[in-house]
């Protein structure tokens, strides 16, 4: 089986995908791991589309049950046929974005007041998150995930992002359950 789980940065998806990989037989692949080059401090460049798809598809088509956390919107057409099921995290945009906050401190820590790249780079992150939902924002945002979801040959449920992790994993873990008894 074969299962996405995308939203916007900060609602979870990682965290989810992580716990699925623990509770169950799925391997998890987070997309941020394919997208962005090794650097430190991270997230600075960007690995280019055919690179990272040729890398992503190599782990996908490796692994029988897959989780992958992230967006894949702009990956290429092939992504909308490729998974059994699509989980989509939506998060009220202020408790979001108090998260990545407290993330960007925790990552950068001390770095984050001293470096003013560190700064730079996390503002500019912060900003372009809290773009979300703007209704004209043409990237990554909710207009741009709710036309997705339509596109995308699977199952798809939404889930907030504010409800326990348990009760996540549990919706999770029926969906499975469902499927495989669909076989």
């Amino acid at each position: 089986m074969k299962i996405l789980i995308f939203g916007a940065s900060g609602s979870g998806t990682t965290t989810l995908g992580i716990e699925i990989e623990k509770q169950t037989h799925f391997k998890h692949l987070d997309a941020d791991y394919y997208y962005w080059k090794k650097t430190n401090p991270p997230f600075q460049e960007k690995v280019e589309l055919q690179e990272r798809n040729k890398h992503l598809k190599a782990d996908f088509n490796r692994f029988e049950n897959v989780v992958i956390s992230g967006s894949l919107v702009s990956w290429g057409k092939e992504w909308e046929t490729s998974f059994d099921l699509a989980i989509f995290i939506r998060l009220e945009n202020q408790l979001r974005m108090d998260r990545l906050k407290r993330r960007e401190e925790e990552r950068y820590g001390a770095r984050l007041i001293a470096d003013k790249a560190i700064q730079e780079t996390s503002k500019a992150f912060l900003e372009w998150a809290n773009q979300y939902e703007n209704p004209h924002c043409d990237g990554r945002s909710l207009k741009t995930h709710k036309n997705w979801m339509k596109l995308l040959n699977c199952k798809t449920l939404t889930i907030d992002g504010k409800a326990a992790l348990k009760d996540k994993i549990d919706i999770v873990l029926n969906e499975i359950e469902s499927y495989n008894n669909n076989l």
